[in-house]
């Protein structure tokens, strides 16, 4: 019998054997969903709840074929409720996944500019409250070249960047106030850490170690470098071996928010 002359009917049920595109990607974005939970699962108590749930559907399947009507009845009836109850048996992993999805990179780079924007605000501000009090302080922030062999040199924090932390870190006397903070992201990863002096020769003889030592590491990486000097109260940025001075709040934490592909160069 020739494929026209089939009835519509059988048409429309064979139809799933020629899938459009739009047919592949839904199978495509299906299969990952699953795999993406069997990945969460993996190694869980709940992947061992998963495996008797799947064992009661396939046995409620077989009862349908059979024609067991009084097993496929239980096994209905413990279906109906079965959502709630995997609320609650699975609410860990589920915390769990919902944790993970919002960790994903995707959302992670839309989310950057905004948290970019909540740590520059948050240096701009601690350097603000040191530099009205004149205490020194010198803050690297990461960009692209890793900061790491720099961070082991000081003491580990993995704190949340915030302008109270950071002041307290460089309250003198204090035993984390001598050397460097380094900032990774929204995160304070090392302070009293070492940097490298500048190689080079400064035109104004009068910066002490601190300045120095934030041009210097902007030389060697792409990172930008807060000073706050103790003998002037003066706020500069560090960044591509120059130095900017002068700043205020405003305009920190601005020049700290831009990409490092979108920093200017400074004058000395």
């Amino acid at each position: 019998m020739a494929p026209e002359s089939l009835p519509d009917n059988v048409l429309e049920q064979l139809g799933f054997l020629a899938p459009d595109w739009k047919d592949l990607l839904e199978i495509l974005v299906v299969a990952a969903v699953f795999y993406w939970i069997l990945i969460l699962l993996a190694g869980t108590r709940a992947m061992q709840m998963l495996l008797g749930l799947l064992l009661l559907f396939g046995v409620y399947v077989i009862s349908r074929i059979l024609g067991f009507d009084l097993l496929r009845g239980l096994l209905e009836y413990v279906f109906q409720f079965g959502a709630i109850a995997a609320l609650v048996v699975f609410q860990p992993e589920m915390r769990n996944a919902l944790a993970q999805l919002g960790q994903n990179r995707i959302w992670r780079r839309f989310f950057n500019r905004f948290e970019e924007s909540r740590v520059a605000e948050e240096i701009a501000q601690a350097a603000v409250d040191l530099a009205r009090t004149r205490t020194g302080a010198l803050i690297a922030i990461e960009r692209e070249v890793g900061l790491g062999e720099f961070a082991e040199t000081g003491t580990v924090i993995q704190a949340r960047v915030s302008a109270p932390l950071l002041a307290t870190i460089f309250t003198p006397y204090s035993p984390l106030h001598d050397g460097a903070v380094i900032v990774r992201g929204e995160t304070i990863v090392a302070a009293s850490a070492i940097l490298p002096l500048t190689r080079f020769p400064v035109e104004d003889k009068g910066l002490g170690t601190r300045h120095r030592a934030a041009i210097g590491l902007s030389e060697e990486t792409d990172a930008l470098v807060v000073v706050v000097s103790e003998e002037t109260s003066q706020i500069s940025l560090a960044s591509r071996g120059r130095l900017r001075r002068g700043l205020n709040r405003e305009s920190l934490a601005a020049a700290i928010a831009m990409t490092g592909k979108d920093q200017k160069p400074v004058a000395r």
